[in-house]
C-alpha cells in the first residue's frame, strides 16, 4: 500500500490534470487540504513537495499554491559549431532554432555585482568580486520563462572594450567589441550539469527550488591573455529540456564487420 501522502500527491496530480485546476489557478490552501483528506500538516508538505518537484505547482507564501504554467520540453542538440551571422554576429549552439520568435520577460540587466562561486571558477577571479553582469530571462513567445543567462565580463574586457558595459552593444554584440579590443580571435568550452536552482533563478524562472535545472557555462578564452575573459551561464529548469546527441561509429566498430 503507497504511503498517504503519495495517495494524496497522485489524487491532486489526477485532479490537476483532468483540468480541476487550470494552470495559474489557485489550489486549496493547507487548513483546506489537511481537512479535505483528513491528514496533518506535515503530509500535507510532503505530497505538496512531490508535485512541485514534477513541475506540475508552485508554492509560494503570497501566492499560495497554484498551477505552474507547463512548456513545451524541448530538445537541445548541444554541437559545438559556432556559426556567425551578418546581423546578429556569433550564433552559440542554442535551445531553439535561429527563426524561432522569442521573447523577453522583464527588461535585460547590466549592472556590477559581487560575482556568484560558479561564475568566479570558470572566470578566473575570486568569489564575490564586483564584476559587470549582463542578465536576461527568455523563453519563446507566448511560454512562461524558459532560460536564464548571466553573462559575466572579466574586468580587463570592460577596461579594453567599455561599450560591453552599455545597453547597446553594437553590431555583432559583446564578442565582436572584445575581438576588437584584442581578444580575438576568443576560443570557447561548454561545461554541462545539472544541480538544485539558488532562490534567486527559482524565483526568475517561476519554479520550484525542489526541482533541478540544468546548466549550460560557456567561457571564452582571451588570444592576448590565455585566460578566461567572459563566461556566460545559461540555466533552464529539468522538466523543459531535454539534451540530445547523435552517437557515431569509430572505424573499429562499422558495419559489416570485417575480419583480420
Amino acid at each position: 500500500m503507497a504511503p498517504r501522502y503519495k495517495e494524496i500527491a497522485d489524487d491532486l496530480r489526477r485532479r490537476i490534470e483532468a483540468g480541476e485546476w487550470v494552470p495559474g489557478a489557485t489550489l486549496p490552501g493547507y487548513a483546506e487540504l489537511t481537512s479535505m483528506y483528513s491528514v496533518g500538516r506535515g503530509v500535507i508538505s510532503t505530497a505538496l513537495t512531490e508535485l512541485e518537484t514534477a513541475g506540475l505547482i508552485s508554492v509560494a507564501k503570497r501566492r499560495g499554491i497554484t498551477v505552474r504554467e507547463r512548456g513545451v520540453r524541448r530538445r537541445v542538440r548541444r554541437g559545438s559549431l559556432v556559426m556567425r551571422d551578418p546581423a546578429r554576429g556569433y550564433v552559440m549552439p542554442a535551445a531553439s532554432s535561429p527563426t524561432e520568435p522569442w521573447q523577453v520577460h522583464g527588461t535585460p540587466r547590466r549592472e556590477t555585482v559581487p560575482i556568484t562561486d560558479r561564475a568566479a571558477e570558470l572566470l578566473g577571479v575570486p568569489p564575490g568580486t564586483p564584476t559587470l553582469r549582463r542578465r536576461r530571462v527568455t523563453s519563446p513567445t507566448g511560454e512562461p520563462p524558459f532560460q536564464l543567462v548571466d553573462t559575466w565580463i572579466h574586468e580587463r574586457g570592460v577596461a579594453d572594450a567599455p561599450q560591453v558595459a552599455e545597453r547597446d552593444t553594437g553590431p555583432g554584440g559583446y564578442l565582436d567589441r572584445l575581438e576588437e579590443a584584442g581578444h580575438g580571435p576568443l576560443t570557447w568550452t561548454e561545461y554541462t550539469r545539472a544541480r538544485m536552482p539558488s532562490p534567486e533563478e527559482a524565483r526568475h524562472l517561476e519554479m520550484s527550488d525542489a526541482m533541478p535545472i540544468v546548466e549550460f557555462a560557456r567561457v571564452a578564452v582571451s588570444a592576448l591573455t590565455g585566460t578566461a575573459i567572459e563566461t556566460t551561464i545559461c540555466v533552464i529548469p529539468s522538466d523543459r529540456v531535454e539534451i540530445v546527441a547523435s552517437l557515431r561509429r569509430a572505424r573499429g566498430a562499422q558495419w559489416p564487420r570485417t575480419t583480420s
